[in-house]
C-alpha cells in the first residue's frame, strides 16, 4: 500500500493563559488545503484520517470533499505538544531569534511532556494500525510535522527519533508500505502543488 503522510497547512497564531491553543488554519493556510486537495485530486485515496488537532482537521476538510471521503480522527497522530496553550508558527519563531526556534534545531526535548522515544512509539504504533487496515490501497494521514519526522526516523532506522528536517505545510511524504513488513519512502517534502502560489513557508525562500 502507498501511505501519504501529509503536514497541516498554516495555522492561526494563538496563545491563551488556560488549556490547550489548538488553532485554527490562518486564511494562508486555508488556501494551502485548497490547493493540496486540488493537487491530489488526479490521485484515487481509498482512506483519509487526520489527527484530533483542529489545523490537521482542517486541512483534511478539502481533501475529503473532493475525494468524497469521511475523515477518520486518529488519536495517535496528534503532535507532541498537543496540550500547549500556545502556537506560534515557527517562521516567526526563527525572525525573532526566540529560543524555542533554537531548541527545535538543536532537538532539545528537555520541556516536553513524553521523551522522544514515547513519542515516537504512540506515532509508530498508530501509523502501522492505519497500514494494516488497508492493504494494497492508498491512505492520506494529515498530522504535525514532529509526527512526520519520528516515523522517518523510524523508517530510516535512525539509532534516535530526531527532529532531522522541516517539513512545509501541506507538504506530502510518501512511503510504499508491504505486506512482510518493508516500509520505503517514496518522496519527501513534496509541495508541486504550492510551486507559483506564494504559499511556500518562509524557511524555504530565498
Amino acid at each position: 500500500m502507498e501511505l501519504l503522510l501529509i503536514r497541516h497547512a498554516l495555522p492561526e497564531r494563538r496563545e491563551l493563559v488556560d488549556g490547550p491553543a489548538d488553532p485554527a488554519l490562518a486564511e494562508a493556510g486555508r488556501a494551502q488545503a485548497q490547493l493540496l486537495a486540488d493537487y491530489l485530486a488526479t490521485e484515487q485515496i481509498h482512506a483519509l484520517y487526520a489527527s484530533p488537532m483542529r489545523r490537521a482537521r482542517e486541512t483534511a476538510e478539502p481533501v475529503a470533499r473532493s475525494q468524497r471521503l469521511e475523515i477518520v480522527v486518529e488519536d495517535g497522530v496528534a503532535e507532541w505538544d498537543r496540550e500547549s496553550n500556545e502556537y506560534i508558527p515557527v517562521e516567526e519563531l526563527k525572525k525573532a531569534g526566540d529560543p524555542r526556534w533554537q531548541q527545535m534545531v538543536t532537538g532539545d526535548w528537555s520541556d516536553r511532556d513524553v521523551t522522544p522515544a514515547e513519542f515516537q512509539a504512540i506515532v509508530v504504533e498508530a501509523v502501522e494500525r492505519v497500514v494494516a487496515a488497508h492493504p494494497s490501497q492508498k491512505v492520506a494521514i494529515v498530522c504535525h510535522g514532529g509526527v512526520v519526522n519520528v516515523y522517518l526516523s523510524h523508517v530510516l532506522g535512525l539509532p534516535e527519533p530526531s527532529m532531522f528536517f522541516y517539513p512545509n505545510y501541506t507538504s506530502i511524504h510518501r512511503i510504499a508500505a508491504a505486506r512482510s513488513g518493508e516500509r520505503s519512502i517514496i518522496a519527501v517534502n513534496e509541495t508541486a502543488h504550492l510551486r507559483g502560489s506564494g504559499l511556500h513557508s518562509e524557511l524555504h525562500r530565498g
